[in-house]
């Protein structure tokens, strides 16, 4: 989940409101197991009393009474329950589907086609490529004028040397890289040719495992974690062609930029951190450490730091991309995807890895096709008119004037973007889904005590969170979940005259109501504010919409070229 400049006020906000609810202090069933655990021998009527109170409810001395025997049943299996191990890659066997009843998503025919590619020419200095897209890199590495080996060792080094700066890299996974890097090599020379990976080096989040290598999860119970299992992500990169070269920094459990002790920065202005939890796939990226790199989004962890550090990040829709062998913070949320350097390059990143793996069971045979030529001819594009006309200060205007200019650069390319508004239900907040889904995924450091060694935030500390969740109602979790569903239905009609919307970071809650709808968001960079910071807006698309939304993007890019601009302390 991401811990940009919004999140702290999302969970003070959601801290507010579970005070009003009753929930920050003592729940009905929560405060019997509460109360049990800190030396009551046996729950009492008065504790039932005092538990319903505390959740808006009354029962009467009788009721109370009578209900005495069921409640003391519950604590027990619970204490039953609590003895059974299971393993974090445990989902429960309920399964989330964006898509409403009734609603009807248009056939698509899978297909995969590159825009044209330039000619290129390998520079005198090979350093210089640092910055370039994958698909120039790709035919550096088709004509053989740099070898997959010089390319990996290339990145490999620049991750070395800015480390000190950036605290983007965990794990280096050089022995790896390198045997792949060979291997690929020996293939070209052989004739075979992968296709627009083959030879790119790329870096993975820390909560993606690989075989023989730690995957700590940013936080210090997990430091020496490794999962002898290469995720489903990993392998498809691998059968793509793309040499994994490095580990990169999560924040604790998918929460910042703040992990083992260090934090991630952002390459534009490295006294700041780099935004939400693909922290290190961020700088990474920006910094020309990588080419590109694997991120999660929950609530906002891959677009929120691809604005920040200024590169191209894509939350597919839920379900697009395999979770097999990703740490799980929310299963009906959690999603997969790259931080690149280009809407293409996310294209084709997306293109090698979405699709069902019978281990993901979230995942629909549904077919990505992308054509890199298509133009922009027949797209409807809408935007989200109130979050436009809003007052801002600071640096929240210049983004505000950046978001504006936006909507005059696509203009100029001949798209109408029509004013429209979020549906009904749209402040409903993605965290009273999250904060239990994450509570149950790490019930193990609330029992174990490990909570405490949560060092990111003093102000409000995270181990508040997990315990604020852990006394939430069962029944209030499915009741938002039925209001979520309203949301969904909202947002379908909505997208039923759209492909594209057009969302600034902020003066909306869209973010946390497209991450609760499975919508797919594509962040580009769209300017600098006032202090030289790279500012960003998102494009997004219908369910399964990525290649529209790519489409826009693309061509966004194409027009005003910010995703050409690189911070020069790195060059």
């Amino acid at each position: 989940m991401s811990h940009d400049a919004d999140a702290g006020l999302r969970r003070r906000a959601f801290l507010a409101w579970c005070g009003r609810a009753g929930v920050a202090s003592t729940l009905f069933p929560g405060a019997l197991w509460a109360a049990s655990e800190a030396g009551t021998s046996e729950v009492t009527t008065a504790m039932i009393d005092q538990a319903a109170r505390l959740a808006g409810l009354a029962f009467t001395a009788e009721e109370r009474e009578r209900m005495l025997a069921g409640v003391r049943a519950n604590l027990a299996g619970f204490r039953e329950g609590r003895a059974v191990p299971i393993d974090q890659s445990v989902p429960p066997p309920l399964y989330f589907d964006p898509v409403v009843p009734g609603q009807r998503l248009e056939p698509v025919a899978a297909g995969f086609v590159l825009g044209p590619r330039r000619s290129v020419r390998r520079p005198e200095r090979l350093e210089d490529v640092a910055f370039w897209p994958v698909t120039d890199l790709a035919t550096l590495i088709e004509t053989r004028q740099v070898s997959c080996v010089e390319l990996t060792e290339l990145c490999l080094e620049r991750l070395r040397r800015f480390d000190d700066v950036l605290h983007a890299t965990v794990t280096l996974t050089e022995a790896r890289a390198l045997e792949q890097a060979r291997a690929l090599d020996a293939e070209l020379a052989a004739g075979h040719y992968r296709g627009p990976l083959h030879g790119i080096p790329w870096g993975a989040k820390d909560l993606i495992s690989v075989a023989g290598y730690r995957t700590t999860w940013g936080f210090t119970p997990y430091a020496e974690q490794v999962i002898d299992h290469d995720a489903t992500v990993v392998r498809r990169l691998d059968a793509a062609g793309a040499v994994l070269v490095a580990k990169l920094a999560t924040g604790e459990i998918a929460r910042g930029d703040h992990w083992l002790g260090r934090q991630t920065r952002n390459p534009w202005k490295p006294e700041e951190g780099s935004g939400g939890s693909s922290a290190g796939s961020a700088a990474a990226t920006a910094a020309g450490l990588v080419p590109f790199a694997l991120g999660t989004d929950t609530l906002g962890s891959i677009v929120g730091p691809a604005r920040t550090c200024g590169v191209t990040g894509l939350r597919p829709t839920f379900g697009r991309v395999s979770r097999d062998g990703v740490m799980p913070v929310c299963w009906s949320l959690d999603k997969v995807g790259p931080l690149c350097r280009s809407a293409e390059d996310c294209a084709l990143v997306l293109h090698a890895i979405h699709g069902p793996d019978g281990l993901d069971r979230a995942v629909p045979d549904r077919p990505f096709a992308w054509d890199g030529a298509r133009g922009l001819g027949g797209l409807r594009v809408g935007y989200l008119a109130s979050a436009f006309e809003r007052e801002a200060s600071g640096a929240r205007r210049d983004a505000l004037e950046n978001d504006r200019r936006t909507l005059e650069a696509l203009r100029a390319l001949g798209v109408e973007p029509r004013p429209v508004e979020l549906p009904e239900h749209a402040e409903l907040d993605a965290l009273q889904v999250l904060l239990v889904d994450e509570a149950a995924a790490f019930d193990e450091l609330l029992q174990n005590g490990d909570v405490r060694y949560f060092r990111q935030d003093l102000e409000d500390p995270e181990d508040v969170l997990l315990r604020v969740a852990r006394l939430f109602p069962a029944v209030e979790y499915v009741q938002v979940h039925r209001r979520r569903m309203l949301l969904m239905q909202g947002m379908a009609r909505l997208f039923e005259e759209l492909d594209v919307l057009v969302a600034p970071f902020a003066g909306s809650p869209q973010q946390s109501a497209t991450s609760l709808t499975g919508h797919p968001s594509v962040s580009v960079q769209n300017g600098f504010d006032g202090e030289d910071r790279p500012t960003g807006i998102q494009f997004v698309g219908r369910l399964y919409g990525e290649a529209e939304a790519l489409t826009l993007a693309r061509h966004y890019q194409a027009a005003r070229g910010w995703h050409r601009e690189h911070p020069q302390a790195f060059r």
